[in-house]
């Protein structure tokens, strides 16, 4: 039977030594962190005002990898909503106002900036820069972000780091994780495992009903 024991954990990181398991499933565990795992990103960027230096595209762009606060009980991916809408819902995506002006002097947009309807739903650092207006320069848009997969997007990645390497003992792997801010790293390994078990127990299902 597999085992697991946290060596480290500091919320933004854990270090947990897997013991009794194939090299295959451990690693499978390693990938499912960085690409299985739903975060919330900026997907969707409607711009209302823009006289900055920045084209569209680009400050879309910045926007969207801006990590944001995630809690996966209270937002569903968009696939799975019953919305069945591409606008989304509450229960599917969060809006974000900016609007941004420098009066008398250059100023510097930062994430803290964008306003969520959402209050828990928020980038993970206020000072994140966005991009600098001069005076008399603005910007004014909508944002909304949804839930997605780092297999998607690698603004949709929680962990900047997922390291498999090998324990001191034979058959057991020490898995080191990092996450970008907007989960806590055992969160991430915690819904690696279950989605690996999910697809796993998917696998056996279509096999059972191929063989009927």
């Amino acid at each position: 039977m597999v085992s697991m024991k946290i060596l480290e954990d500091t919320g933004t990181s854990i270090k947990v030594e897997l013991s009794d398991i194939d090299r295959s499933y451990a690693n499978a565990i390693r990938r499912f962190c960085i690409s299985e795992v739903p975060s919330m990103a900026i997907d969707d960027v409607v711009i209302l005002e823009n006289s900055s230096v920045l084209y569209d595209e680009i400050l879309a762009s910045r926007l969207g990898l801006i990590p944001i606060k995630t809690d996966l009980n209270r937002y569903v991916l968009p696939e799975k909503c019953d919305c069945k809408s591409e606008l989304g819902c509450s229960k599917c995506r969060v809006l974000f106002v900016l609007d941004a002006t420098a009066k008398d002097r250059v100023t510097t947009v930062f994430s803290g900036d964008l306003v969520s309807e959402d209050k828990e739903t928020r980038p993970v650092s206020e000072t994140i820069p966005i991009v600098k207006l001069a005076k008399g320069q603005s910007i004014k848009l909508e944002a909304y972000a949804k839930l997605g997969r780092g297999k998607e997007h690698a603004k949709w990645q929680p962990c900047t780091v997922s390291v498999l390497t090998d324990g001191k003992q034979e058959g057991t792997y020490i898995l080191k994780v990092e996450s970008v801010g907007s989960m806590p790293a055992r969160t991430i390994v915690s819904k690696a495992i279950e989605i690996l078990e999910e697809k796993l127990l998917e696998m056996k299902s279509g096999i059972g009903e191929k063989q009927e």
